[in-house]
């Protein structure tokens, strides 16, 4: 598999030190894993939220998957289930691929049901596993 570009899902207030961690591994040469996480900070439905909406519908269609980083509070953040709706649409067609941080977090029912890849743990290996083995068959 080439170089996989990644969108990544997830909140903002809450889980930002994993993106830092993804990052940082990106910083790595070997590391086959290129992403873009740059989020809203407004609420879903504030006069902002089409321009933003705008700018993450381009970064996805540039990307090839989507990686959702499934928190505590994912489950009910607007954002993301819209993220998760967005990349499943036939103009964007994203493979999806999801970690779960906790193991009692409650996953996006956008994920249930759609073939969603799962990487067993917050761990580099095994996040590559889950990008490799994700597919767009919902």
């Amino acid at each position: 598999m080439g170089k996989t570009k990644t969108f990544v899902s997830y909140d903002h207030s809450e889980d930002v030190h994993y993106k830092r961690l993804l990052q940082a591994w990106d910083a790595n040469p070997e590391f086959d894993f290129d992403f873009d996480s740059r989020g809203p900070d407004v609420a879903i439905n504030s006069s902002d939220a089409p321009v933003i909406k705008a700018a993450l519908v381009k970064k996805m269609k540039e990307a090839t998957h989507l990686l959702v980083l499934v928190g505590e509070k994912s489950a009910n953040s607007s954002w993301m289930e819209w993220e998760i709706d967005r990349a499943k649409m036939d103009d964007t067609k994203l493979k999806l691929a999801a970690v779960k941080l906790g193991k009692s977090n409650t996953t996006p029912s956008g994920l249930l049901g759609v073939g969603t890849s799962w990487a067993t743990s917050f761990e580099r290996d095994r996040i590559v596993e889950a990008l490799r083995s994700a597919t767009n068959r919902y």
